[in-house]
């Protein structure tokens, strides 16, 4: 089983520059694997108008503030919460999705990647390589505290070396 990863926020200009270098836009799903308070999702039906955005996280306190945020912001009809492990959901209609965990669950979440992603869709990761696969882009980005963060993007069908 992989490690408890710790709840950290990703910065606003890191959740900008992941739905930028992902290219979120009207057709595509994101599936957002731990997705914290929602603000990925948020960002991304609201900036990116992506046609839905669905977050899978395990801390039910993470899932009562996202949905909180999510009716909030009045994006209830695309934006929703999974409370579960990402491991045990379907991900198979997503065409993008994003992560900030750890590179051991990055790992361990390889074989569901290739099981359950079609070819094209694309992978975000803040901070974290999915050991083993190539990179399509990887971009630094700086925070409002003028913290550098490394995004990958991996694409499924061309992350083979």
């Amino acid at each position: 089983m992989p490690p408890y990863v710790p709840y950290v926020p990703s910065p606003y200009p890191v959740v900008r520059e992941m739905l930028k270098l992902s290219n979120a836009g009207p057709d595509d799903v994101l599936y957002d694997l731990g997705c914290g308070d929602g603000r990925i999702l948020i960002t991304a039906v609201k900036e990116f108008n992506v046609k839905k955005a669905v977050g899978i996280e395990k801390d039910l306190e993470r899932v009562k503030e996202a949905s909180l945020k999510i009716k909030e912001a009045n994006i209830s009809d695309r934006a929703f919460i999974i409370h579960g492990d990402f491991f045990e959901v379907s991900i198979e209609e997503a065409t993008i999705v994003t992560l900030f965990l750890l590179t051991s669950v990055n790992e361990a979440l390889k074989p569901k990647f290739e099981k359950e992603l079609r070819d094209g869709a694309r992978i975000v990761s803040h901070e974290f390589r999915i050991p083993g696969w190539r990179e399509e882009r990887v971009v630094d980005v700086r925070d409002d505290n003028g913290l550098s963060h490394t995004i990958y993007l991996y694409v499924k069908g061309k992350h083979r070396f």
